[in-house]
C-alpha cells in the first residue's frame, strides 16, 4: 500500500510564494517520474511542472520563471516551489509519482488527495 500526502498549500496574497511538498510512504522499491498537476474549478487537470528519475525537469509555460520542481530522493519527495504567484494560479494541487511496489519492474502512477491553493487579495 502506498500513500502520498500532500502539505503546504494555502491562502496568498498575489505575488507572494508557497512550497508544495508531496511525501511517499509504504512499500516502495523505486520511484521514477514526479510531477505536479493543477485543477481550477470549471477546467480540466493540467501538468504544471515534471521531473525524471534522473531530476531533469520541464515546467509549463504558464509557470516557467515562477515555479520550481524538485526531488529528494531520500526522502520520496517531491516538491514545488511557486513564486510571484497570481490569482489565476488559484487550484488544487496533485503531485504523482511513478512508484514501484514489488519484484516486477512496474512503475504505476500514484496520486496524492490535492492540496487547496488559492491566491486572492
Amino acid at each position: 500500500q502506498v500513500q502520498l500526502v500532500e502539505s503546504g498549500g494555502g491562502l496568498v496574497q498575489p505575488g507572494g510564494s508557497l512550497r508544495l511538498s508531496c511525501a511517499a510512504s509504504g512499500t516502495i522499491f523505486g520511484i521514477d517520474a514526479m510531477a505536479w498537476y493543477r485543477q481550477a474549478p470549471g477546467k480540466q487537470r493540467e501538468l504544471v511542472a515534471g521531473i525524471t528519475s534522473g531530476s531533469s525537469t520541464n515546467h509549463a509555460d504558464f509557470v516557467k520563471g515562477r515555479f520550481t520542481i524538485s526531488r529528494d530522493n531520500a526522502k520520496n519527495t517531491v516538491y514545488l516551489q511557486m513564486n510571484s504567484l497570481k490569482p489565476e494560479d488559484t487550484a488544487v494541487y496533485y503531485c504523482t509519482m511513478k512508484i514501484r511496489t514489488g519484484w516486477r519492474p512496474l512503475f504505476p502512477d500514484y496520486w496524492g488527495q490535492g492540496t487547496q491553493v488559492t491566491v486572492s487579495p
